[in-house]
C-alpha cells in the first residue's frame, strides 16, 4: 500500500535530524498560528499565493532563496565544524553517513534552491519594469514556474525527516548513484526534486526570452535596453539551451534505477563517463546562468552610485553575448583527468582561458565607470566593490585550473572548492545582496537600514576570505574534497581559520536579518515618496515605490539608453496623461495546485507508492485541463479607474 515507506524511514535514533525537524515544525506552526489569528490567510491566498503579478512572484522567489540560504548555510557550518575538530584520533560529531548526506544536500540546495531563486527572483521583479511593460509574456506560467521550484525545495527538505538524502555529492555521479551502490531513496529524492524544479526553471527561461524579445516599451530597441535586461536575456537563453540536457540526463539515471536500464553502468553498453559529460554540458553553462544576471546587477549599481553612464555600453552587451556563446565550449575542463587526450584537453583549456576575456572587458568597464565618478558608498555599491576584488581573484584561479597540467595536480582538491566558492559567493551571492539592497525600496516603498547593511557586508567579505583562502593553501598541500575526517594534523590550524570565517559569515547573516527587522520597524521614516531614492537611470525608477499592479498607467516612450536619466536631464515633466482601459491577468491557483500534485507525485515515485503517483499525475492533468478550458483569465480596469488609482498613488487631489 505504501511502497517502501515505513516507520523505519524516520530517523528516531539520530538526534540531529529530529531536533532540526522539531525546530522547523515549530517555526511552521508558529507562522500558521500567527497568520490564522491575525486573519491574514484570505489576503495571502488572494494577493500572494494565487498572484500572477511578476513583482510578487519575484518577491516569493527571493524569499524562497533566502530561507533556503539559512538551510544550506546550516549544512555548511556543520561540515566546517566537523572538519575542524575531526583531526587525528578525534572523530568529530557527524558520522560518515550523515556527513555525506549533508555535503550532498548543501551543494544541491545552494545551486538549485538558493542561487537560482535569488537570480530568477531579481529578474522577475526588475526586467518588466526596466523594459517599460506591464508584466511578463506568460503571467500564469510564471506562477507555475515558481511553485514547481518550491515543490522541489519541499521534497529536499522532506528528506531531512522521512528517509535520507543522496550521499553522492551534488553532482550525483554514477556508479555511486546507481541502484547497486545507493539502494535507498536518497538518490531518488535528489533526482525527483531536481526534475520538478528543473521544469519550473525551464519554463521561466522560455518566459523571459519571450518577454525580452517581444515585449518592450515604445522606442526601446535592443541597444536601448538596460544591461541587466541583456544579462537576463543571455541567462534565459542558456536556461532554454542547457536545462533540457540536465532533464534528459537525470531521466536516464532514473530509468537505470527504476527499470534496470544501463545508460551509465559498466555493463550492457553503458558508460559512466557519459553522465559526467552530459552533466557538465549543462553544469558549466549553469555557472553563467547564475553569474550573468549578477553582472547585470553590478552594471546598474556601479553606474547609479558613480553618477555616470556605464562605460562602453555596447562592449558590455557584446561581452555578455560572447560569454553566452562561449559558455558551451568549456565544459570538459571539469574532467581533464578522464583521459580524453592531449588534443581535446588543449582545446578546452584554451577555450576556458578565452572566456575570461569578455569577463575582463566587463571588469575594466566597471572600473572605468567608477573612474572620476562621484561614488556614493551605499550598501549595494560596497557589495559591487567587494565583488570586483573577490571575483577577479576567483577568476584568476579559474584560469589557473584551465591549464590541464595544473588541473591534474589540483583536481578534486580543496583548491577547487575554494575557487568555486570564490566565484559563486564573490559573484552570485554578492550580486544577489547588491540587488536586494538596491531594489528593496522599489519593492516595498522604504529603504533598508544602512548601518546594519554595511555591517552585514563587512562580515560577509571578511568571513569569505577567512573561510576560503585557507582552502587554497590546503589544496596545494594535498587536501582532497569531501573529507569527513582529517588524517594530517598539520592541516588543522588552517581548518580552524576556515571555521572562524564561517562564524563571521554567520554574523553577516544575523546582521542582514537585523537589518530587515530594524528597517520594517522604522519604515515610516524610510518611506520612498519619490520612487527614485538612488537617482537611478533606468525605467523602474520612473514609477512609484512600490509600483502598481500595472507598472505603468501609460507606457513610457524611450528615445535612448538610460531612458529615465535622459528624461530627468531634459527636465521633462509629465503632462496630463491620457489613460486607456487596461486588461490585467486575474490571479490563478493553478500554480500552487500544480505544485501540490507535483509534490505528491514526486514523493510517491520516491517511495514507489504507485497508486499515489497515478492520482498525483491525474490531479495535475485535470487541474491543467480545467484551467486550459477557462476563459475568465483577465479583468478590466477602465480608464476612469486607472485615473483614480493614479491620483491616489501620486497624492494628487481629485478634481472638484
Amino acid at each position: 500500500m505504501l511502497g517502501r515507506l515505513s516507520w523505519a524511514a524516520i530517523p528516531f535514533d539520530e538526534p540531529l535530524p529530529l531536533i532540526s525537524m522539531a525546530v522547523v515544525m515549530l517555526a511552521i506552526l508558529g507562522v500558521l498560528a500567527i497568520v490564522t489569528i491575525k486573519g491574514w490567510l484570505p489576503y495571502l491566498w488572494r494577493e500572494w499565493i494565487t498572484s500572477v503579478d511578476h513583482k510578487r512572484i519575484g518577491v516569493m522567489y527571493m524569499l524562497l532563496g533566502l530561507v533556503m540560504l539559512l538551510r544550506g548555510f546550516s549544512d555548511a557550518i556543520m561540515m566546517r565544524t566537523q572538519q575542524a575538530i575531526a583531526v587525528g584520533g578525534a572523530q568529530g560529531y557527524l558520522p560518515p553517513d550523515h556527513y555525506d548526506q549533508i555535503f550532498s544536500a548543501h551543494g544541491t540546495i545552494m545551486i538549485f534552491f538558493v542561487a537560482m531563486p535569488l537570480v530568477i527572483g531579481l529578474m522577475n521583479f526588475v526586467v518588466p519594469l526596466q523594459l517599460g511593460v506591464r508584466d511578463v509574456a506568460f503571467p500564469v506560467l510564471n506562477s507555475v514556474s515558481f511553485w514547481l521550484t518550491a515543490s522541489g525545495a519541499l521534497l529536499i527538505n522532506a528528506s531531512l525527516v522521512i528517509g535520507n538524502f543522496a550521499r553522492t555529492g551534488w553532482m550525483g555521479y554514477p556508479p555511486l548513484s546507481e541502484l547497486a551502490f545507493s539502494p535507498d531513496v536518497g538518490v531518488d529524492y535528489y533526482l525527483w526534486s531536481l526534475q520538478i524544479s528543473g521544469i519550473g526553471t525551464l519554463l521561466s527561461g522560455v518566459n523571459f526570452v519571450t518577454t525580452i524579445l517581444k515585449l518592450r516599451a515604445p522606442g526601446m530597441t535592443y541597444f536601448r535596453m538596460p544591461v541587466f535586461c541583456w544579462t537576463a536575456l543571455a541567462s534565459s537563453l542558456l536556461i532554454v539551451a542547457a536545462f533540457p540536457i540536465l532533464t534528459a540526463t537525470l531521466m536516464m539515471l532514473l530509468l537505470d534505477r527504476y527499470v534496470g536500464m544501463h545508460f551509465f553502468t559498466n555493463d550492457a553498453g553503458g558508460n559512466q563517463m557519459m553522465y559526467v559529460n552530459l552533466f557538465w554540458a549543462w553544469g558549466h553553462p549553469e555557472v553563467y546562468i547564475l553569474i550573468l544576471p549578477a553582472f547585470g546587477v553590478f552594471s546598474e549599481v556601479v553606474a547609479t552610485f558613480s553618477g555616470k553612464a556605464l562605460f562602453s555600453y555596447r562592449s558590455m552587451v557584446l561581452a555578455t553575448l560572447g560569454i553566452c556563446v562561449l559558455s558551451f565550449t568549456v565544459w570538459l575542463h571539469h574532467f581533464f583527468t578522464m583521459g580524453a587526450g592531449a588534443d581535446v584537453n588543449a582545446f578546452f583549456g584554451i577555450m576556458s582561458s578565452i572566456i575570461a576575456v569578455p569577463t575582463g572587458v566587463k571588469v575594466f568597464n566597471w572600473l572605468f565607470t567608477m573612474f572620476r565618478g562621484r561614488i556614493v558608498y551605499r550598501t549595494p555599491m560596497l557589495f559591487a566593490i567587494g565583488f570586483l576584488v573577490t571575483f577577479v581573484i576567483g577568476g584568476m584561479t579559474g584560469v589557473l585550473l584551465a591549464v590541464p597540467p595544473v588541473d591534474f595536480v589540483l583536481h578534486n582538491s580543496a583548491f577547487l572548492v575554494a575557487h568555486f566558492h570564490n566565484v559563486i559567493i564573490g559573484g552570485v551571492v554578492f550580486g544577489a545582496f547588491a540587488g536586494y539592497n538596491y531594489w528593496f525600496p522599489k519593492v516595498f516603498g522604504f529603504t533598508l537600514d544602512e548601518r546594519w547593511g554595511k555591517a552585514g557586508f563587512w562580515c560577509w567579505l571578511v568571513g569569505f576570505y577567512l573561510a576560503f583562502m585557507p582552502l587554497y593553501v590546503l589544496g596545494l598541500h594535498g587536501m582532497t574534497r569531501r573529507l569527513q575526517h582529517i588524517s594530517d594534523p598539520s592541516w588543522q590550524p588552517w581548518l580552524l581559520v576556515a571555521e572562524a570565517g564561517a562564524i563571521v559569515i554567520m554574523c553577516g547573516i544575523f546582521c542582514q536579518v537585523a537589518q530587515l527587522y530594524v528597517s520594517i520597524r522604522t519604515r515610516e521614516r524610510r518611506r520612498d515618496l519619490t520612487g527614485d531614492p538612488w537617482n537611478g537611470r533606468t525605467l523602474e525608477w520612473a514609477t512609484t515605490s512600490p509600483p502598481p499592479a500595472y507598472n505603468f498607467a501609460v507606457l513610457p516612450q524611450v528615445e535612448t539608453i538610460d531612458a529615465y536619466w535622459e528624461m530627468k536631464r531634459r527636465g521633462l515633466t509629465p503632462t496630463q496623461p491620457i489613460y486607456e482601459t487596461l486588461e490585467m491577468p486575474r490571479g490563478s491557483p493553478i500554480g500552487v495546485v500544480t505544485a501540490f500534485f507535483a509534490s505528491v507525485t514526486g514523493f510517491a515515485l520516491i517511495w514507489h507508492i504507485w497508486w499515489m503517483a497515478i492520482l498525483g499525475l491525474l490531479g495535475a492533468a485535470v487541474a491543467l485541463l480545467v484551467f486550459g478550458w477557462s476563459d475568465d483569465r483577465e479583468r478590466e480596469l477602465t480608464a476612469a479607474e486607472v485615473a483614480q488609482l493614479e491620483r491616489a498613488r501620486r497624492g494628487l487631489r481629485q478634481p472638484a
